[in-house]
């Protein structure tokens, strides 16, 4: 489990989280009243932005997939490997048919940054390796 999470998830109070590697440390928080409702990530000076939908979406793709997903980090642009959730959170095939990303050119990183939400919020076990992390869902009782 990540071991750096405390917060509420708001703007206020944003959830202090790492990295899948545990290498890096971001805040994220939840804006619903946007358009679209969205989840904001802050990297340092870099914010990025994904619908907030994308939680409950990945969650649903992974409960479906039923087994382990590597989490295939990519930043937009950059080539993903098929299978993995980055792919999924940018391809065609997924409930919004593109990305999840909401800012053009800070679009990619899904995977490192929604996945750590994820298991917060108990719906995914994520792995902590310093590289090739994979994810799954839990099902929620």
């Amino acid at each position: 489990m990540n071991t750096v999470t405390y917060g509420t998830g708001e703007a206020d109070d944003p959830w202090t989280l790492k990295t899948p590697p545990l290498s890096s440390e971001f805040q994220v928080w939840r804006k619903p009243e946007s358009d679209p409702p969205a989840v904001l990530v802050q990297v340092g000076k870099t914010q990025l932005s994904y619908q907030l939908r994308a939680i409950e979406d990945a969650h649903a793709w992974l409960l479906e997939v039923g087994d382990w997903v590597p989490l295939g980090n990519a930043d937009e642009g950059k080539p993903v490997k098929e299978g993995t959730l980055e792919a999924w959170a940018r391809s065609d095939d997924n409930p919004v048919g593109g990305y999840y990303g909401l800012r053009k050119g800070y679009r990619g990183r899904f995977a490192n940054y929604v996945g750590p939400v994820l298991e917060l919020l108990g719906l995914a076990e994520l792995e902590h390796n310093a590289r090739n992390n994979r994810i799954r869902a839990i099902a929620k009782d």
